[in-house]
């Protein structure tokens, strides 16, 4: 399982960014596939994971109505696209991927591995 994080970047407060996550290795439409971010002292975060089996989706509260996840499974990519950006959402954003777990579950850490990617660096300024 091979995952590269890219799209992060500087912007300002009510900004947009969308993340992609380019997958290989796997057979991506068999995986649930998790958005994660860590700020440095504090613990890693499920932002947002999806199950490609069927499509559901589960969001952290304080993403919520903000971001969306999303795939295009001809391209083994996922998405993270970010509106109304807070500076409270400045973090290194990773993504990770395990082969079929309930999303809610994956982003709470169930099946999560100790192996990540460089991820990619999102700033929000005020």
């Amino acid at each position: 399982v091979q995952l590269v994080e890219s799209g992060g970047g500087l912007v300002q407060a009510g900004g947009s960014l969308r993340l992609s996550c380019a997958a290989s290795g796997f057979t991506f439409d068999d995986y649930t596939i998790g958005w994660f971010r860590q700020v440095p002292g504090k613990a890693r975060e499920g932002v947002s994971c999806i199950a490609l089996s069927d499509g559901s989706t589960y969001y952290a509260d304080s993403v919520s109505g903000r971001f969306t996840i999303s795939t295009d499974v001809s391209k083994n990519t996922a998405y993270l696209q970010m509106n109304g950006l807070k500076p409270e959402d400045t973090a290194v954003y990773y993504c990770a991927a395990e082969s079929r777990l309930p999303p809610a579950w994956y982003c709470s850490g169930y099946g999560l591995r100790d192996s990540w990617g460089q991820g990619t660096q999102v700033t929000v300024s005020s």
